[in-house]
């Protein structure tokens, strides 16, 4: 008894130590952010000039802030030069996306193997009766005509025009809208789960009441039921406003189905259609969740699914207008701690204990989670170096000095130094307990000198690192080490910035940039950016994470043999993380470990001489090797974005696309 209670003490303080390293991290980024900002102004040259003078610069500093999130007038620049870029493509939305006669009339006759039926659930409440018919409208010209809506409508009597506008509309559908007026109101999961006692179809979609749906999404939702068995479907959606879909807002080109993604926030959302199948010992909407009802639904949902599809084409219309949780979530504050309730009881069901959700600073309801670290692993850190002593320095004493997770080593892979001073350095930082050095002796190969590094490592697991790096999340072990723990995950990647503060990594998304490999995404970007749909600010599933900063069991990487030496210099880390998603597993990028990067910002894109030719060889290698999943696209980067640009800038039809 004694030992058990011992262990739960154990436990206990872990855990506590682990909350405090949190809270210090983020007290230090926000201390570190404060002291940037005070710098920028004291080390200004006309802070020493006359109070007139300063007044001026004062004024031109809050001119400035106004664009901080730009960062700069390059920044300013980028931001038209991407408005401009949406603005031509999102030509290619909205009605003129609709089907023409004959393509719609091509739809209409097509038949398929499995002609499901699809029921649409739309719960009503005193819609706006514009509104009430617009919906209706969308339904009845779709081209896949398989289909029944049924209508659960809780309006008071005051709104009685919404039942008459439903049974105009069910006299003219021949029997496929079938409507209820409701004693009392439901609210949103009461009456859709009115709407759903009503269904008859095989497949289940959710509708809201004041939106619109694209004439062909039944017709592309059932192709993909077909074709890849789909029993979970959803698609791209924008918001729009003044009544016309084609004044969108802001449109949400989404993944592929991603795990940690969909903990973190609702992504999927709309237009969710599901197998009927899925619903079997559990309930639709549930009340408990009111407010976030279909993120509870769907993390059930897709628990039980056996394919969950996307359909990358923008096909719902999301009306914004005063009280919708489009117009902001301030409409409905309850649903933040709602949905916290939903992602807790999934992640529990999941086995996960003494986790934290917490909002992030891009929006309420997008979600970090901290998990609990099992025990404690030790961590071999492995820095290939060959000279380089400042930067080796400032690498490893941020590493001693920084980091609050105490059970590491430092593997330093001395690879053919000539400087009498790196030696110095070795000779110097081996007297510290936790570093020590390898020699390494053939030529210089990124993928061999990790690979020999690895066969000295005593951790449980495995991190990557530049010399060129320094830390500055003081729990950046911790942040990486609690998703690479989990069996479901191969590589974990952290948030690395240029020392300029911009980006330089937040994930990698293959067939990205002119070599059609692989490329970082929110590149330049400015560190106080929110990302595209808040991107940059919660843990996400990503096709690869860059070996600058890379965690993985040790397990897992002598089981891939390590990293493959035919890739000497470049793309051995996207390589790497493919070989470890063929297995099926996941690959993490975290905002939450922060490092810089500085080296490679002057290291450039190897497009000049030797370099060039020698990353022209690795790229033709990496294109041959990973030929069919390239083919296939990233599936955590939606094919409507270009693969010519990192700033999630929409293609234009037929120019740089994944598709």
């Amino acid at each position: 008894m004694a030992g058990t209670d011992y262990k739960e003490a154990y436990e206990q303080e872990h855990i506590r130590c682990a909350d405090l390293a949190a809270r210090i991290a983020d007290l230090e980024a926000k201390n570190e952010e404060l002291e940037w900002k005070l710098g920028r102004i004291k080390n200004n040259p006309l802070w020493k000039a006359s109070k007139p003078a300063r007044d001026v610069m004062h004024w031109a500093i809050r001119q400035k802030d106004r664009v901080a999130n730009c960062g700069s007038l390059r920044g300013v620049l980028a931001k038209l030069d991407y408005k401009k870029r949406e603005k031509e493509a999102m030509k290619q939305f909205g009605t003129q996306s609709f089907p023409s006669p004959q393509e719609a009339a091509r739809q209409r006759a097509e038949r398929f193997p499995r002609m499901v039926k699809v029921s649409i659930l739309v719960p009503l409440w005193n819609n706006d009766p514009k509104f009430q018919r617009e919906m209706l409208d969308s339904v009845m010209n779709q081209t896949y005509e398989n289909w029944e809506l049924c209508l659960a409508d809780g309006s008071d009597e005051a709104h009685g025009e919404i039942g008459e506008i439903c049974r105009e509309y069910a006299a003219k559908a021949g029997g496929r809208i079938l409507y209820r007026h409701l004693k009392e109101n439901g609210g949103i999961a009461g009456n859709t789960n009115a709407c759903y006692a009503m269904s008859t179809g095989e497949y289940i979609g959710l509708f809201d009441q004041d939106d619109i749906l694209h004439p062909s999404i039944l017709y592309e939702y059932v192709k993909a039921i077909n074709e890849q068995d789909a029993d979970f479907l959803y698609c791209d959606e924008t918001t729009f406003h003044n009544g016309d879909i084609n004044k969108m807002l802001t449109m949400h080109f989404k993944p592929d189905f991603a795990p940690d993604n969909l903990r973190a926030n609702n992504y999927i959302c709309h237009f969710s259609v599901f197998s009927r199948e899925l619903m079997e010992g559990t309930e639709l909407f549930r009340t408990k969740y009111n407010g976030s009802q279909d993120h509870d639904m769907i993390l059930r949902l897709t628990d039980k699914a056996r394919h969950v599809v996307h359909v990358p084409r923008l096909m719902y219309y999301w009306r914004s207008h005063p009280g919708s949780v489009a117009s902001g979530i301030e409409a409905k504050p309850y649903a933040i701690e709602a949905a916290k309730g939903a992602v807790s009881e999934h992640l529990r069901k999941h086995g996960y204990e003494h986790f934290r959700i917490t909002s992030t600073r891009a929006f309420e309801t997008i979600f970090r989670i901290q998990y609990q670290i099992i025990g404690n692993p030790k961590i071999s850190i492995l820095i290939p170096n060959k000279d380089h002593v400042e930067d080796l320095r400032r690498c490893v004493d941020s590493i001693l000095e920084k980091s609050t997770y105490d059970n590491y080593e430092i593997l330093i892979v001395e690879n053919n130094s000539t400087t009498p001073e790196i030696q110095e350095y070795y000779r110097k930082v081996e007297e510290e307990d936790k570093v020590r050095v390898v020699a390494f002796q053939g030529g210089f190969n990124y993928s061999a000198v990790n690979n020999f590094g690895a066969k000295y490592a005593d951790g449980d697991y495995l991190l990557l690192l530049n010399n060129d790096t320094q830390v500055i999340t003081v729990n950046w072990m911790e942040e990486l080490l609690m998703y690479a723990q989990r069996p479901d995950v191969g590589a974990v990647g952290a948030k690395l910035y240029y020392g300029d503060r911009t980006i330089q990594h937040a994930g990698v998304v293959i067939g990205l940039g002119a070599h059609r490999t692989a490329g970082h995404t929110h590149y330049k970007q400015s560190r106080q950016n929110l990302g595209y749909m808040g991107r940059l600010c919660y843990a996400q599933d990503v096709s690869a994470v860059t070996g600058a900063c890379l965690m993985v069991k040790k397990s897992l990487y002598d089981e891939l043999g390590g990293l493959d030496e035919g890739f000497r210099i470049s793309l051995n880390d996207v390589d790497f993380c493919l070989r470890l998603r063929e297995k099926g597993l996941l690959n993490v990028w975290t905002p939450f470990a922060e490092l810089y990067h500085y080296e490679s910002v002057s290291r450039g894109l190897d497009d000049v001489g030797e370099r060039a030719r020698r990353y022209e060889q690795e790229s033709q290698r990496f294109r041959e090797k990973w030929k069919d999943v390239l083919a296939k696209g990233d599936p955590y980067y939606n094919p409507n974005f270009s693969l010519d640009r990192s700033d999630f800038s929409l293609a234009v039809a037929g120019q740089g696309g994944k598709s």
